[in-house]
């Protein structure tokens, strides 16, 4: 391509795409070790909260219809501020973790991949973005002032809205790049 030409979409929309499945692939696996170690009510057969929510962290969930209806720049600027969020909210939920489970090195190496995994796709929709010449959104503090004060089970009801919302963010941002990749084909 001439220099200044715009890159083709496909290849980074590609680049996403694969590793947005293979998080896929992942994620109930993280979701199960974190509630697995959260001791009851949390590793009970069958737990499920779909209530609890954080205000800090952008639900996944939206009606079909309003997806649909999503423009490509609403669309990446949705799945890029969910990400980002995510990957901060990662990182609260390892440190937390790290001090109620000390013993549990295999959810925190999970916790520390999924937050990887979650900035490497944070770069994938940023040159998506750049290839589509729509603008980046800025990187915010979405964590805000995080109450340190917070309870044990205060801890663990968040680190599950976390790895939850994780999973369901993946599954969306499948959906949201397959919906490109048939958009831009290479």
């Amino acid at each position: 391509p001439r220099p200044g030409a715009p890159v083709s979409p496909a290849e980074p929309i590609s680049q996403a795409y694969s590793l947005a499945l293979y998080m896929q692939k992942n994620t109930s696996t993280l979701l199960q070790t974190y509630l697995q170690y959260q001791g009851s009510p949390f590793s009970d057969p069958g737990f499920s909260a779909p209530e609890l929510q954080l205000s800090s962290l952008p639900p996944a969930a939206v009606s079909f219809k309003i997806w649909h209806a999503l423009d490509d720049e609403e669309r990446l600027g949705h799945a890029q501020g969910a990400f980002l969020a995510l990957t901060q909210h990662l990182q609260l939920v390892g440190d937390d973790q790290r001090d109620l489970n000390p013993g549990s090195p295999i959810l925190l190496a999970q916790l520390g991949a999924a937050r990887l995994r979650a900035q490497g796709l944070l770069g994938n929709m940023a040159a998506i973005m750049t290839a589509l010449g729509l603008p980046i959104p800025p990187e915010e503090d979405t964590l805000g002032v995080v109450p340190f004060g917070a309870s044990a089970f205060e801890r663990k009801c968040r680190g599950y809205v976390v790895t939850r919302e994780y999973g369901q963010w993946t599954d969306r941002a499948v959906r949201d790049l397959a919906l490109l990749k048939a958009k831009y084909p290479g």
